[in-house]
């Protein structure tokens, strides 16, 4: 690999962790410039894993000595998350590089809806902070698909965990954030011994990754507790576009 690409994973290592951290949705930058280095695109899918295993660890801490992690429900959410990762990884190694990225496309488009519509925001709470019984049974469930389709792709999940917790939990955007990373963070670990089991990991562009995920999200986690996430929505419109065009072959760049 030459500095300019290595220059490129760092750079786009760190905009992503700020993203995960704030919001979600940074696989959607990572994963295609992985697959636009020359990557296959399991081994991309492997290789983007062990950048957000990092990145977890380090906005976890920092949500956590800011009180701001909620232990018992990030714990119980990560059991199911767990079992359904495996079954989506599994899935992820087995199917072609062409199909794997017209999928990655469409979930691209169809996260910038995610990111358009706010749903965190949009999506009326039914729990207001209540961890009864019957919504820990949902989330439960909830936990199980959004595992499945992270330990699959991971592009995008965050979205969906959020918009889960808001909606089962009412749980403000802050907190819901600092559960997602530590959820996302255990279960793309669980999923990453499936990719390394296949020998579907570069280390080399991983850790290179890693290091510029862990620098952005920990200024992410910092950010997202001060500031608000509208710029980080419009880069993500914009350069989410031009990518899906480009893994659909509608751009050549």
């Amino acid at each position: 690999m030459s500095f300019t690409d290595i220059f490129l994973i760092l750079i786009t290592g760190f905009i992503a962790g700020i993203i995960n951290t704030m919001a979600a949705g940074g696989s959607l930058l990572t994963l295609p410039v992985l697959i636009f280095l020359g990557l296959p695109s399991a081994v991309a899918n492997g290789t983007n894993r062990v950048a957000i295993v990092v990145q977890s660890i380090a906005a976890t801490t920092n949500f956590y000595r800011k009180g701001y992690f909620d232990k018992k429900l990030g714990f119980l959410l990560s059991i199911p998350a767990i079992i359904g990762s495996v079954i989506g990884a599994n899935l992820a190694v087995s199917i072609s590089d062409q199909l794997f990225n017209r999928i990655l496309a469409v979930i691209m488009v169809i996260t910038v809806i995610f990111i358009i519509w706010k749903p965190e925001k949009k999506i009326s709470a039914i729990g207001n902070g209540d961890y009864s019984i019957v919504r820990k049974v949902l989330g439960i469930t909830t936990f199980f698909f959004v595992g499945i389709y992270g330990g699959f792709i991971q592009a995008g999940a965050g979205f969906f965990i959020i918009a889960g917790l808001t909606a089962i939990f009412g749980i403000n955007l802050v907190k819901s954030n600092s559960i997602k990373v530590f959820v996302g963070g255990i279960y793309i670990l669980v999923s990453l011994f499936v990719f390394i089991i296949h020998g579907q990991i570069n280390w080399y562009l991983g850790l290179s990754l890693a290091v510029g995920n862990a620098f952005g999200a920990w200024a992410g986690s910092h950010i997202a507790i001060y500031k608000g996430d509208k710029w980080i929505r419009a880069f993500l419109i914009i350069t989410v576009f031009f990518m899906a065009g480009k893994l659909l072959g509608f751009f050549d760049f």
